[in-house]
C-alpha cells in the first residue's frame, strides 16, 4: 500500500522521539535544565590581573635652587660694562669679569653680560671686586733700546721679560714681593719704539691703561728728543717756523694732531710733551719740518717720572703715587 505524501493533511502525525534523562545520583538533586545549559556554554574570557599600585619612591625630584629673577632690560639704555668703565669703576674687561663672577647688582638683582640699563642707574660692586682689584699691580721700567713694547717682533724681544726678581730697583720702597704671578696679564698701557728709551708702563690694572691710552687721553708724556738737521747744519738753524709748526699744524694720516709743547733743551736737543700717542708720532713730526731724530727718551707720563731708575731696571708704582 503507497504512503500518502508527506504534506497530506489526511497523514497520521509521527510521534515525537525524546531522550530519557539521566538520572540524578544517589543523594544529588536532580540538574535543572537552565542549569544543565549553562554547563556546555561559552565562558567569557578571563580578566588580566590587576597591576599592583605603584610604591612610593623616597627620592624626591630634584629642585633648582631660586634665583632672582635678571633686572628687566632697558632697550634704550647703555651697557652696564660700558656704564662701569666711563664711571672709572673698571676696565671694559674688569666689568664683564665683575658681571660674569656675580659681583655687580642693580637693585639688588646680578646683572648679566649685554645687559643694558639707564645712563643713571645704581650699580653695586660686590667688596670681593674691590679687593680683586686692589691687588693688581703697576711696574715702572726704565726701557732699554733693542726691546719693544708689546709682542715679540722681528727678532726682538718683549720689555716684560726685563721685569724679574734680579732686576727690581734696590731703592724701589713698595711693601710688595715680586712672585710670577704679577705678571699675568700684565701689559703695556703706551707705546715706546724699539730705538726708543725711557718710563714704559706696564699694569694689570685696566683702570690705568684706560687713563694713558686711547683716544681719550689727556695725559702728558714728556720726551728729550736729540736731533739734527736732514742739511747737515746745526738743529739750531731750524727756523722757527718749523718750530711753530711743529707746536701745531702738523696732520699724520689724514688727522690733525694736538697741540704739542715743544722747546730746546739744549743745543741739540728737543724737549716735547704730548697729550696723544700716535705710532712713532715723534719721529714723523720732525721728518716733516727736516729734522732727523738721533736719540729719544722719555722721561714722563703725568706725575709720574723716571728719575734716577737705572735702564733695565724697574720698581712698582707706590700705592699714594698717580699719573694725574
Amino acid at each position: 500500500m503507497a504512503e500518502p505524501p508527506p504534506d497530506d493533511p489526511a497523514a497520521p502525525k509521527r510521534p515525537r522521539l525524546s531522550l530519557p534523562r539521566r538520572a540524578a545520583a544517589p543523594g544529588r538533586p536532580a540538574p535543572r535544565p537552565d542549569a544543565e545549559r549553562a554547563r556546555f556554554a561559552p565562558r567569557p574570557p578571563a580578566r588580566p590581573p590587576a597591576l599592583p599600585p605603584a610604591r612610593p619612591t623616597d627620592r624626591q625630584p630634584d629642585r633648582q635652587p631660586d634665583r632672582p629673577p635678571a633686572p628687566a632690560p632697558h632697550a634704550d639704555g647703555v651697557r652696564v660694562s660700558k656704564l662701569m668703565t666711563e664711571r672709572g669703576l673698571a676696565s671694559r674687561r674688569e666689568a664683564d669679569e665683575w658681571i660674569e663672577a656675580g659681583y655687580v647688582r642693580i637693585g639688588g638683582q646680578p646683572v648679566v653680560l649685554g645687559q643694558r640699563v639707564a645712563p643713571d642707574v645704581a650699580i653695586d660692586i660686590d667688596p670681593a671686586a674691590r679687593e680683586q682689584q686692589a691687588q693688581r699691580v703697576t711696574v715702572l721700567l726704565h726701557k732699554p733700546m733693542g726691546y719693544v713694547s708689546g709682542q715679540a717682533e722681528d727678532g726682538y724681544e718683549p720689555a716684560i721679560v726685563l721685569v724679574t726678581a734680579a732686576n727690581r730697583w734696590s731703592e724701589d720702597r713698595a711693601p710688595l714681593r715680586f712672585h710670577g704671578g704679577q705678571l699675568r696679564h700684565l701689559a703695556p698701557a703706551g707705546r715706546l719704539d724699539i730705538d726708543s728709551t725711557g718710563l714704559l708702563v706696564l699694569t694689570q690694572d685696566g683702570r690705568i691703561a684706560k687713563l694713558l691710552i686711547g683716544d681719550e687721553t689727556r695725559v702728558e708724556k714728556e720726551y728729550l728728543v736729540r736731533v739734527r738737521l736732514k742739511s747737515g747744519e746745526p738743529p739750531q738753524g731750524l727756523p722757527e717756523s718749523e718750530l711753530a709748526r711743529l707746536r701745531h699744524g702738523l696732520v699724520l694720516d689724514g688727522v690733525a694732531l694736538r697741540p704739542a709743547h715743544v722747546s730746546w733743551q739744549n743745543e741739540d736737543q728737543l724737549r716735547i710733551v704730548l697729550r696723544e700717542g700716535r705710532k712713532r708720532q715723534i719721529r714723523r713730526m720732525c721728518e716733516q719740518v727736516g729734522l732727523d731724530v738721533v736719540g729719544l727718551k722719555r722721561v714722563r707720563i703725568g706725575s709720574i717720572v723716571l728719575g734716577a731708575l737705572p735702564a733695565g731696571q724697574w720698581r712698582y708704582l707706590g700705592e699714594h703715587e698717580r699719573f694725574v
